[in-house]
């Protein structure tokens, strides 16, 4: 009986997990995961071929482990071998030269013959009397062939030779890291009124091009930068006390160095799929509108940020993965509108988080230096003059940011400054509704 192409090349559907498989899926945010597959598979005593289907075809086979979970010593792997050799319409039509095949052209019309050539544009055919014959391939409806050709597989396949002490059904594991799966966090906070608080919420996207369906995961994802070597092994996760944030499904706790965060019910992570997920409950969290002039590095540009510290003080208190935040706020009509965006790093309890949301419009930035004189061969000073000119209704604070190169020290300023690292000195500059402040400064440099 002929099977047609279109009908063999059916089967090259995604690889879905099988029925019955336990899997357990642990992400990590560097294009990574770790699967382990639990499933009965059969054994026979002695030296036999096993073939373990439906694994990702973005698999890294030098990661592979293998266990019986029941009698882990009365197996042992002789030989382990990952076939990808895929079905496609050319591997298939290569494996049938001198083979005799069916077309089907245009207008119902069979040709039967021995295929002598294919490539992309043009079968060629002996046809029975000995008659070549050209076929373009845009004009063939239907191509019928009598088998798939061995040494092809319709999904990727890791086949073992085993030796085994066993027979009959046993529950084995199989562990192997796979790339072109990853997440990232993303979080949504809304700024109140007098824009004093933010309701946050988090969530994780998970990308998955791993050319594999996850049915029923339990899902895992680690929050941090680990390592990699080139011939990095399986981790093993450290387990410690758990958190479980209300409303949200993932709990959270220490994972070695990282943090480690574990959905609490099985969900299916498709191929060619990104799944969103409820990190955390939106929480209430003090904030604080923060305006800042870098003179030297913006220009006339005042920038203005979002921060809060992540603490349970200020109704947060949660390990925070790196990702984006948008931040909205409502209008006057009360819409949601897009404020700013910007991405934070990984964030531990208790450390402040910024948002830089833009630029102001209304308040403008000048800085000019307005003299420089050689104190000694090595050392200057320099004046500056830095003009903040305020064009809202409401008075407003400006943090001031100068980095300062080599040994200085402030001779004169007409605000007092902080001194915040060794090359930056920063002030808190108070500006009248629809007003304007002038700083100025003497700094001496020694190099």
């Amino acid at each position: 009986m002929r099977k047609t192409l279109v009908g063999l090349l059916l089967t090259m559907v995604v690889t879905t997990l099988p029925a019955g498989a336990a899997v357990q899926i642990t992400i990590y945010n560097q294009d990574l995961a770790l699967v382990k597959d639990t499933r009965a598979l059969p054994f026979k005593n002695g030296q036999f071929e096993l073939s373990f289907q439906d694994v990702a075809s973005a698999i890294d086979p030098t990661s592979v482990a293998f266990t019986v979970l029941d009698q882990p010593d009365a197996v042992t792997i002789l030989e382990q071998n990952y076939r990808y050799d895929l079905v496609s319409s050319d591997k298939v039509l290569q494996k049938y030269l001198d083979k005799p095949i069916a077309v089907v052209t245009e207008q119902d019309k069979l040709h039967e013959g021995t295929l002598l050539s294919a490539d992309g544009q043009n079968l060629t055919l002996q046809m029975p009397n000995g008659e070549i014959r050209i076929i373009n391939r845009e004009q063939i409806a239907d191509l019928s062939l009598a088998k798939l050709p061995e040494g092809l597989i319709t999904r990727p396949t890791l086949v073992w030779l085993l030796n085994s002490d066993i027979s009959g059904s046993h529950n084995a594991e199989v562990r192997y890291l796979t790339q072109q799966i990853g997440w990232h966090a993303e979080y949504v906070a809304t700024l109140s009124p007098d824009e004093t608080h933010l309701e946050l919420a988090g969530w994780v996207s998970v990308d998955n091009r791993s050319g594999a369906t996850y049915e029923d995961a339990h899902i895992k994802l680690v929050a941090g930068d680990i390592h990699r070597a080139p011939t990095e092994s399986p981790i093993m996760p450290m387990m410690a006390m758990e958190r479980k944030s209300a409303d949200a499904g993932f709990a959270e706790r220490q994972f070695f160095e990282y943090h480690l965060y574990s959905l609490d019910r099985p969900s299916t992570i498709r191929n060619q799929e990104i799944k969103q997920l409820s990190l955390f409950a939106p929480a209430d969290v003090t904030t604080k509108k923060v305006f800042t002039y870098d003179g030297a590095r913006n220009g006339d540009k005042v920038a203005v940020s979002t921060e809060f510290v992540n603490s349970k003080e200020a109704g947060l208190g949660i390990p925070l993965p790196k990702g984006k935040i948008r931040v909205m706020k409502a209008d006057t009509d009360g819409a949601l509108e897009l404020v700013g965006e910007d991405r934070i790093d990984h964030t531990a309890r208790d450390e402040k988080v910024r948002v830089e949301l833009g630029n102001a419009f209304d308040i403008v930035g000048e800085r000019v230096m307005k003299d420089r004189r050689q104190v000694t061969k090595n050392t200057v000073e320099e004046d500056y003059e830095i003009t903040l000119r305020n064009h809202k209704s409401e008075p407003v604070s400006i943090v001031v940011v100068e980095h300062i190169w080599g040994d200085w020290s402030m001779v004169t300023t007409s605000i007092p400054n902080r001194k915040k690292d060794a090359m930056t000195s920063e002030w808190d500059v108070s500006i009248p509704a629809d007003g304007t402040t002038v700083l100025t400064f003497t700094v001496r440099r020694t190099y």
